[in-house]
């Protein structure tokens, strides 16, 4: 199996594949792109417990590699690497939920300030601050920031496994609202309108919440790089990291109910 030495080579199978899909050129995309598996995998396994071993984060992102590579299209103009990168995370944390390992009581907690974000948006119009969300689950401010790093350390708050559409509980991944082509009718429309509601969810965070939302998914910084370019701590982009997305999930929930 020839190696893929340079961008020339890169669309020469690309071309072939799309054009007649062959076990061949299926494994010389999966080698090229293999580093992407890794690369995903360290960032999740750095919020993980100890006790979960990258190995067999990247095992599962390697599931979500192929299946990026079975439905890309290269023609759409989108690059795979953005593509692909959120394909692998949502098979990671697939498996992870699958295997159920984040405890109880942990869930239970995101939910009750997921609950709490919801109340307090609808009575005040605006998103709450910690401060208001402290009073509402009647605790410190320092055990609400205690909650948000327990949460986000055990990798359960993550934009890539919070986007649901509809009342069938179906999950999409970032990667899932970028449109295929194959889809029909109805399909694009849910991923349109799934995009506008994530849309207006974010525009309506603070400015720190979108520029961290933005540095961790899109330009794939890290927390530690993200809090040198804010001028904080990294501890504290994780708590506004959780934050942010456990208010993006609360506002879709929102807007999905009072679409029904």
């Amino acid at each position: 199996m020839a190696d893929i030495d340079n961008a020339e080579d890169l669309e020469a199978v690309w071309t072939r594949y799309k054009k007649n899909p062959g076990q061949k050129e299926r494994d010389q995309l999966i080698v090229y792109y293999a580093p992407l598996v890794k690369y995903v995998a360290g960032r999740i396994a750095s919020g993980l417990p100890q006790n979960v071993d990258q190995a067999d984060l990247v095992s599962y992102g390697m599931f979500g590699l192929i299946d990026a590579i079975t439905k890309f299209d290269p023609e759409r103009g989108f690059k795979f690497e953005t593509y692909a990168i959120s394909r692998i995370k949502g098979a990671v944390l697939d498996e992870l939920r699958s295997i159920d390992w984040v405890p109880r009581s942990v869930r239970a907690k995101a939910k009750s300030v997921e609950r709490a974000m919801t109340k307090l948006e609808s009575t005040l119009h605006r998103a709450p601050t910690d401060e208001e969300i402290a009073d509402e689950l009647d605790m410190t401010m320092d055990q609400l920031l205690a909650i948000y790093n327990q949460i986000s350390s055990l990798g359960l708050v993550a934009l890539d496994e919070m986007l649901s559409f509809g009342s069938g509980g179906e999950s999409l991944t970032l990667g899932d609202t970028l449109a295929d082509s194959h889809d029909g009718p109805g399909g694009m429309y849910e991923r349109v309108e799934m995009r506008q509601m994530l849309a207006e969810a974010i525009n309506r965070m603070n400015e720190r919440a979108k520029i961290v939302l933005t540095l961790y998914y899109y330009e794939n910084l890290t927390l530690a790089e993200i809090g040198n370019v804010l001028g904080v701590t990294e501890s504290r982009v994780c708590q506004i990291h959780t934050k942010a997305v456990l208010q993006l999930r609360s506002r879709l929930a929102a807007q999905e109910r009072e679409a029904v």
